[in-house]
């Protein structure tokens, strides 16, 4: 028995080697291909989507491929298709699926676009739903308002692009939940393959065939097809999703397809009546009578007056850069814990008193990273706030070369452009000179922190020269960085004049 059963052991991490194999590696060498292939969930057009490894980050990622099997019909599109997938890149919002790289990839007789997006393992809504039925249980009302907020925290995001992201394919197999409750929508290049790539008919065929399938036709609207896509066409599909996670499923009778019938009976087994009305405008057949996004937000039955702890929370990671990582710990240890954070005084009766003893550390430490992960958004101020990563990389001062030679070492080039910058200039210890803290965000919503102590002949040119040689920032950024270096000495040269 025991012979028998070694052999099989072995053949399963056999298995389990083969699917970690490297297939492939991107041009610049950080995404590895591996044999496993995934399915997120709808994704059309999309030929083949394998795991991967991002060997920067030591994440898992999807390696999509887009395949053109004329390369003369993808030559004559060549520089539309950049555009598209260059607007991908600068998609950022927690809820939505991360479009982390692309590039192209001319062959012989075919071409094909491979493009690097972010790995949910935890599954989608649609699976979800299914065990929650399965194991008779119900949809927690507060995770229904919360799960509804982030997707249409998503939704509102990509309506007030510029011009307008209309998602055009969001069914519950197309949003995915996190292990920690955050909600991600995929599929965002949908509609971009399905209107806007000017191919030959064959080779969108598979986007024709999705949506002929009949157990999604109920997420779209009636008018879908035969008049443009626009933002209410997302507000339809996605008042279906939140109908489905609050019957959990919508019956259909045997029929592979759901009818308008079994629809509006499962809209009025929704018991509590603000729901009820919050799907039904959503499902409105007219379009022009459903709500936008941003006014759902709104609605009284997901409406909420921001709580002092949540818009400081957002304030800390909005300004994350300038605080030490072990801030919060090093700042409650100096709190005495019977200091009073706030107190309500009522006539006649004793004063309702919060102080520091009530609060622990560790539920602020959880509470800061359910916020930065995009589980508590912001709606009443913006349509969107900036995603802050959780860490970035940060490099000693040791690591820093200082010495210029007229013909630096070859050092990987940097192909990712910044997008953000800030630094901050603080007096070394001896008080000679003074230490230079860069931070850098780049396209792919990658931190970088840099830092070195500044020489006397220090240019802000010179800088800038010497991180485009070492690969820490795109040529194209060698302007951007030297001008915003020369503000910064020039401001730090004024506040020294004004000192002595």
């Amino acid at each position: 028995m025991a012979s028998s059963k070694k052999p099989r052991n072995r053949s399963k991490e056999e298995e389990s080697e083969d699917e970690c194999d490297v297939l492939e590696e991107s041009p610049c060498g950080r995404w590895q291909k591996r044999k496993q292939q995934v399915n997120q969930g709808s994704m059309p057009s999309i030929e083949s989507t394998y795991l991967a490894m991002d060997t920067e980050e030591g994440v898992e990622v999807v390696w999509n491929e887009l395949q053109f099997t004329d390369k003369k019909i993808f030559k004559a599109h060549e520089e539309k298709i950049r555009t598209m997938f260059d607007n991908l890149m600068v998609l950022d919002h927690p809820n939505i699926v991360k479009f982390h790289k692309y590039w192209l990839d001319l062959r012989e007789t075919s071409a094909r676009v491979v493009f690097i997006t972010e790995y949910v393992s935890s599954g989608s809504l649609r699976q979800f739903l299914k065990k929650t039925k399965k194991n008779r249980k119900t949809m927690n009302a507060r995770a229904w308002k919360r799960w509804s907020t982030q997707i249409l925290s998503a939704l509102s995001f990509l309506h007030s692009c510029d011009p307008p992201i209309i998602h055009g394919n969001l069914t519950s197999n197309t949003i995915f939940i996190q292990h920690n409750g955050l909600i991600k929508i995929g599929s965002v290049w949908y509609r971009v393959f399905a209107n806007e790539l000017p191919v030959p008919d064959e080779l969108r065929s598979p986007l024709k065939i999705q949506r002929e399938q009949n157990r999604d036709l109920h997420f779209f609207p009636p008018e879908y097809g035969y008049v443009a896509d626009n933002p209410a066409v997302d507000i339809f599909s996605f008042g279906m999703c939140a109908l489905e996670m609050a019957v959990l499923e919508i019956q259909c009778n045997g029929d592979s397809r759901v009818s308008q019938q079994a629809i509006t009976q499962a809209a009025q087994s929704v018991e509590d009546e603000n729901m009820r009305e919050f799907i039904l405008q959503c499902l409105s057949l007219e379009a022009d009578k459903r709500p936008t996004a941003h006014n759902l937000l709104f609605h009284r039955v997901l409406f909420e007056v921001h709580s002092l702890k949540l818009l400081a929370a957002h304030c800390i990671l909005n300004n994350q850069y300038l605080i030490p990582e072990s801030w919060l710990e090093e700042r409650t240890k100096v709190i005495d814990q019977n200091t009073i954070i706030a107190e309500i005084r009522r006539k006649h009766k004793p004063a309702i008193v919060w102080r520091y003893s009530q609060v622990l550390s560790l539920e602020l430490d959880k509470f800061l990273d359910d916020v930065r992960n995009g589980i508590y958004p912001l709606m009443n101020f913006a349509s969107s706030r900036p995603h802050i990563l959780s860490r970035g990389f940060s490099l000693n001062q040791e690591e820093i070369q200082h010495t210029k030679t007229p013909t630096p070492e070859p050092v990987e080039v940097e192909t990712r452009k910044v997008i953000q910058m800030q630094c901050n200039m603080e007096e070394t210890e001896d008080t000679k000179r003074w230490h230079l803290t860069l931070f850098l965000k780049l396209e792919d919503r990658l931190h970088r922190q840099l830092s070195c102590d500044l020489h006397p002949t220090d240019s802000s040119k010179d800088i800038a020269s010497e991180l485009v040689q070492y690969g820490f920032i795109h040529e194209d950024d060698f302007h951007k960085l030297a001008s915003f270096l020369e503000e910064i000495f020039h401001k730090h040269r004024c506040s020294l004049r004004g000192t002595h």
